[in-house]
């Protein structure tokens, strides 16, 4: 049985090379870029040869780290269903045990674990250079290449159970956005660090933790070895535990996989349901989902979101002007931008026009309606300032000073979502209608002390954090996690209170906003 799994695998990979021309092209041309991508890392390992240990070490860890967790994220966020579903050996009746290791051992038969091949033997190479016995050496590279094929097959399976119903092009979409928040900030991080023949503090921390993780502690065996040979046994030890606890892991998905009835869907997922899939089933989901429609496919949100980070570009023009130094320009854009997302939804409601009366005749509680108007300016803010606020620090020079940036953007961007909840149910006013340019703006008598309550709002709010900052940045820089906590504490105060209030808003002047939508 385990020749003929193994057969399967083997035909499964050569079928790609089978069929229309143009997807034959496209296959070749994506091996070809692989190789040469192997080919690049491989060249780059063996350029260690002659680094220090600590270098070598740092590198390894690191790297086999990110390769690692990628095994972990790919198939969670692709989508792509796997060849090797225990589900369909079912019909065979064979054990969930020896299923589990034969498609264990057909896992390694894939070109991403191919591809980790070569680059082991370059890793072998390199660290017996650094006096790293050969056994243990080959020993660091089978533990990582088997745990990555353990970790994509668990992965796998638990796409498969819990992500099938709710796998979507929106739902990939967040995957890759948590992505884009960790590797943007980590790589400017990485890139402001400096060198200089040694490894830098910093860094040397962050690996000798991951060499003790389950990402990083197959690799980091070989590598702790290289620069000491008495610490090598607790990588040892967690990396074989970390293949023991995903083996099990892993026979009892299959198990669970060949002894369980999928419960059949209404809808199927290429149905078209969109964000409806990915949002929870309830009021507050489902407001969230209709509002990721509109943010996304309307011209007004689009124009909106687009004006913000200009807006913010422009002020660094006149700071310019006036001799400010850059270092300290650096940190404005990043603050004003937060401001003006904490804004942004201030009069969401009339962008609804006579769309509310949905809200208002299902009786959508208050809470349940900010809440879920607030979810599209969080998913696109969240990101962006998740980027945006490493980058300010990186040209500011200082990293001392992330804390009271985080705090005081915090601050501004979260009171400007509690105060635009309140704002937008007590006092909306006219937009642009539905279908028309978002640049064309109606004639208005109201909505000034709005817009102007809700910016005073949270730029008073974020006084603490902003006060504190300024201290860090001048005086003494140990206050920078004042201003954080500051920031923080002030942020979620003021939201949580003004969705509160703001649902109480909503409910008791339901009849009024209804008028106002069939006014405008």
């Amino acid at each position: 049985m385990a020749a003929h799994v193994l057969r399967l695998r083997l035909a499964l990979l050569t079928a790609a090379l089978r069929g229309e021309a143009t997807h034959v092209a496209r296959t070749v041309a994506g091996l070809a870029v692989v190789a040469g991508a192997v080919a690049l890392a491989c060249w780059a390992l063996l350029t260690l040869d002659d680094a220090p240990d600590r270098v070598v070490q740092t590198i390894t860890v690191l790297g086999g780290s990110a390769v690692t967790l990628a095994f972990v994220v790919a198939p969670l966020v692709t989508g792509i269903e796997d060849p090797l579903d225990p589900r369909r050996f079912a019909v065979l009746g064979v054990a969930p045990a020896p299923l589990a290791g034969m498609v264990s051992v057909a896992g390694f038969l894939s070109l991403p674990v191919l591809a980790l091949v070569p680059l082991g033997a370059c890793l072998v190479v390199v660290w017996t250079s650094h006096g790293v016995p050969w056994p243990l050496a080959v020993l660091s590279v089978v533990l990582a290449v088997a745990t990555c094929v353990l970790l994509a097959r668990v992965g796998f399976a638990v796409a498969a159970m819990v992500l099938n119903e709710r796998r979507s092009r929106e739902l990939a979409g967040i995957f890759l956005l948590a992505v884009l928040v960790v590797v943007v900030p980590v790589g400017v991080f990485l890139a402001s660090l400096e060198w200089r023949g040694r490894v830098p503090a910093q860094l040397a921390d962050v690996a000798d933790i991951l060499a003790l993780t389950p990402l990083g502690a197959a690799l980091g065996t070989a590598g702790v070895a290289a620069v000491d040979p008495g610490a090598v046994w607790g990588p040892v030890v967690v990396a074989v535990l970390t293949l023991l606890v995903l083996a099990g892991l892993w026979v009892l998905l299959v198990h669970h996989m060949l002894t369980t009835t999928p419960r059949p869907v209404a809808v199927r997922e290429r149905g078209g349901l969109g964000w409806f899939t990915v949002t929870r089933g309830t009021p507050a989901g489902a407001i969230a989902a209709r509002s990721l429609v509109y943010w996304m496919r309307d011209r007004r949100y689009l124009v909106n979101i687009a004006v913000i980070p200009v807006a913010a570009a422009l002020t660094i023009l006149p700071l310019m002007v006036v001799g400010v130094p850059a270092s300290v320009i650096a940190l404005v854009p990043v603050p004003l931008m937060a401001l003006f997302l904490g804004w942004l939804p201030h009069n969401d409601l009339a962008y609804d026009s006579t769309a509310i009366w949905m809200h208002i005749a299902g009786a959508v509680d208050g809470v349940a309606d900010r809440v879920g108007r607030l979810v599209p300016v969080l998913l696109f803010g969240v990101p962006l300032l998740a980027v945006t606020v490493p980058l300010a620090i990186w040209v500011h020079g200082d990293w001392n000073t992330l804390p009271a940036l985080i705090g005081v953007c915090t601050a501004l961007f979260l009171s400007g979502l509690g105060l635009s909840s309140i704002a937008s149910a007590l006092s909306p006013y006219p937009v642009t209608r539905p279908g028309d340019s978002p640049f064309q703006q109606p004639q208005r008598t109201g909505g000034a002390a709005a817009q102007a309550l809700v910016l005073i709002g949270a730029l008073l709010a974020a006084v603490p954090a902003l006060w504190w900052g300024w201290l860090a940045l001048t005086s003494d820089p140990g206050d920078t996690w004042i201003s954080l906590w500051a920031g923080v504490v002030a942020g979620v105060a003021v939201l949580l209170a003004g969705v509160f209030v703001g649902g109480r808003v909503f409910e008791r002047a339901s009849g009024r906003l209804m008028e106002f939508a069939e006014a405008t």
